[in-house]
């Protein structure tokens, strides 16, 4: 058989992007690092989250702006762009609301069915189908990070459904973040990504606003919206080179990313549960990446 020489570029295109992802997901653990330091300082997580926006939108128009980047306004899809902002944002606020009823390990279990989702639905809406193989290893990989979190089983509260209105907002926006790759420009996309949240968060700020005393404080408020601002600007990048079902298994590294930065920056020690589900995970990952690696379509 003839290898065909376009398929190099491709897969290396797909490798690239599985790398920008795992980048993405590397400064999403960092973003969670710091808001826990800071709801350990005091700080309100409602200011939190506002700053994570603001931030965003400020150190995007600094780069991207009409004046220095004319046309970078300019979207093919108005309509699409405003519904991943507002994903976003929603998938912020749905998850905060969540988290004042129910358990951290109860909103992990339900949000990283994120992947799941996204590889069913990248079929139907975007025309990219998985393998049985790759759908599988999937499941495994979630497998792995129910061992870690291993939620109870309770009595059903209502703010479930909150954290599941979280992952299938984070997934769609996922979704349409593949989707805006082949219309629009990366600048394009990361210039829309923050103005709903601000937008939303901006007339509560009377309410939520209290002014930190120590710089350290200021310092990771100011890291909150540079960690978010950098980590999906890696995603838009991300997708612009693979399918979104080739992304989304990458998704679980940034357990592995939280368990670090969990132990050298906390000092909280895994247990074997970790180590067990996390072994899962990174299983799961490489094999997705063999898999990857070995996909070159032959004639």
């Amino acid at each position: 058989m003839v290898r065909d020489s376009r398929d190099a570029p491709a897969s290396g295109r797909r490798l690239a992007g599985i790398a920008l992802m795992c980048g993405t997901l590397a400064f999403f653990a960092c973003l969670d690092a710091s808001a826990k330091s800071l709801a350990g300082m005091g700080v309100d997580p409602l200011l939190s989250t506002f700053m994570r926006y603001a931030v965003n939108v400020t150190l995007v128009l600094m780069v991207l702006n009409p004046v220095r980047s004319p046309g970078v306004a300019r979207t093919n899809r108005p309509a699409l762009q405003i519904l991943r902002s507002l994903l976003l944002f929603g998938s912020t606020a749905l998850n905060f609301l969540a988290l004042r009823q129910l358990q951290l390990a109860e909103t992990l279990s339900i949000q990283f069915a994120t992947p799941l989702m996204v590889a069913l639905l990248a079929g139907p809406l975007l025309g990219e189908w998985s393998s049985p193989r790759r759908l599988a290893a999937v499941g495994i990989g979630f497998l792995g990070v129910l061992v870690i979190v291993r939620p109870g089983v309770g009595a059903f509260q209502p703010a479930v459904l909150l954290s599941i209105g979280n992952m299938l907002c984070y997934a769609f926006y996922v979704l349409t973040t593949r989707k805006l790759a082949g219309v629009d420009s990366t600048a394009t996309t990361v210039f829309y990504s923050g103005l709903a949240g601000l937008a939303v968060m901006s007339p509560l700020l009377p309410w939520i606003w209290t002014t930190p005393r120590a710089w350290g404080a200021w310092a990771l408020l100011i890291g909150v919206g540079l960690f978010g601002t950098l980590g999906h600007w890696l995603l838009v990048l991300a997708h612009a080179r693979a399918p979104a079902n080739v992304l989304a298994p990458f998704i679980y590294t940034q357990l592995l990313w939280s368990v670090l930065l969990g132990y050298f920056v906390f000092g909280d020690v895994p247990n074997r549960w970790t180590l067990a589900g996390a072994s899962i995970v990174i299983g799961s990952g490489l094999y997705l990446l063999a898999q990857e690696r070995r996909a070159t379509p032959q004639r």
